[in-house]
């Protein structure tokens, strides 16, 4: 790992950083929206869904896009998209606008772990290849971030102006983000990419550029390239067009990539298995999550609306849930090497207790109850990783699972919103149903 390739870890992690920067930012603003536009607090709910359909939208455009038109354009996009329409949000004067433009916001921010991943992966050195894993480490802090300017502007503004100048903050930063990716570094187009469209002499240069920076030496020349891959003229000949690179992504979901995973009963079931952890995973988090602000703001256990928690109190909390999620992800990225543990040690454990103290919550006394089954929540909350799949069609049972989290994920504000409203925990009994299922199926 070199200068350059910090600096790259560093990028890529704003990525990371903004998806959940504005997953949670979408859930704060909930309870405001639906004041100033007489909505009800389930019906705006759909207003998630909204997001949810963009990041689906953002995060299948975003993968293809980036081989056809670059990783280095696609990797600009993102955050400028996320920044431009996350900002006009707090400028629409009508529920239908904010719900489009959040959707169009959600197109730029669905393609950032696709893209960000791509590329940090493709220059990062073998030897570090537990940084991959790493870049989860921003989600949290997106979200504590989040919350934290929820804490000071939101209790603290009138209810007509607070959430709009809070999504003019998130903008902002988002803009930051992107001006320091843009202006403040250079960034190398990927040498793979540049190989797949018969650009062989810009990937020698590239590598050579990359080694400049990093203030090493490297070998490399279209001399010792061409010996490996074949001549310059061969390969500019045999570059792929986009029809093709078209084909090859829809390719990855052909029968003759799927069949492979279930080549007997053993794999068949484990794959099954993993899609369906996914799947439930992708469902119960946002379940909970998305809308954890309107379950903190809700009268506890059936209190009459005075008594409800102070909203000074309700985003406090929320930011210390945040903070305690941080060291949670920093611990997990360590068991999931760590002998007799590993990753479905830990996928198993973080599923398990999170479904039981999302039990818990239900049944809360008080907001400092509240507090601390959600900090318990967070802190054992962690991503799945589907590593057990054969590494020839491993693309193609990521992409699927993939797809099923973000498909399930865009279901659960349809959930929510259809839930009766003398029944407002129900979405909570659910999502911890399904944890607790995530955790049979291991």
């Amino acid at each position: 790992m070199g200068r350059y390739n910090w600096a790259l870890f560093v990028l890529c992690g704003f990525g990371w950083f903004a998806d959940n920067f504005w997953l949670q930012g979408v859930a704060l603003t909930l309870p405001s929206i639906a004041e100033e536009f007489g909505i009800s607090d389930t019906k705006v709910r759909y207003t998630t869904c909204a997001v949810f359909t963009g990041l689906c939208v953002g995060a299948s455009f975003w993968g293809v896009a980036s081989d056809i038109i670059g990783r280095r354009v696609a990797f600009n996009s993102t955050l400028f998209l996320a920044g431009v329409f996350g900002t006009a949000v707090g400028g629409a004067q009508t529920w239908v606008a904010v719900c489009c433009l959040y959707a169009l916001m959600g197109v730029g921010i669905g393609g950032n772990l696709p893209v960000d991943g791509a590329l940090f992966l493709e220059f990062l050195p073998f030897s570090s290849g537990g940084l991959l894993t790493m870049l989860s480490l921003w989600w949290p802090v997106g979200q504590l971030l989040a919350a934290l300017i929820a804490w000071a502007l939101l209790p603290n503004l009138p209810s007509d102006k607070d959430w709009r100048y809070y999504l003019f903050t998130l903008g902002g930063i988002t803009l930051v983000l992107f001006v320091c990716r843009f202006f403040l570094f250079h960034l190398f187009e990927s040498p793979k990419y540049l190989l797949s469209r018969g650009r062989q002499a810009e990937a020698v240069a590239t590598v050579h550029g990359l080694a400049y920076k990093n203030r090493r030496k490297t070998w490399l020349t279209e001399a010792i390239l061409d010996e490996v891959g074949g001549r310059t003229e061969v390969a500019a000949d045999a570059k792929l067009s986009t029809v093709e690179i078209l084909k090859r992504s829809a390719g990855k979901f052909s029968t003759e990539r799927i069949g492979p995973l279930f080549a007997n009963r053993r794999l068949g079931m484990t794959t099954a298995l993993l899609w369906f952890i996914w799947s439930t995973v992708g469902l119960a988090y946002p379940l909970f999550n998305s809308f954890l602000p309107q379950y903190l703001l809700q009268p506890i256990n059936g209190r009459a609306q005075s008594e409800a928690t102070p909203v000074s109190i309700v985003y406090r909390n929320l930011a210390i849930t945040s903070i305690v999620g941080i060291p949670g992800s920093i611990i997990a990225w360590y068991t999931v090497d760590v002998r007799f543990i590993g990753r479905k040690g830990t996928m198993a454990v973080s599923t398990l207790i999170s479904g039981v103290f999302i039990y818990l919550f239900t049944v809360a006394k008080s907001a400092n109850y509240q507090l601390a089954c959600t900090c318990v929540q967070a802190f054992f909350q962690n991503a799945i990783t589907p590593e057990v799949f054969p590494a020839p069609n491993r693309g193609t049972g990521t992409g699927i699972a993939s797809f099923l989290n973000r498909a399930a994920g865009l279901s659960a504000p349809i959930i929510a919103a259809n839930i009766s409203t003398s029944q407002p925990i129900m979405p909570i009994y659910v999502s911890g149903a399904l944890f607790v299922a995530s955790f049979i199926a291991m």
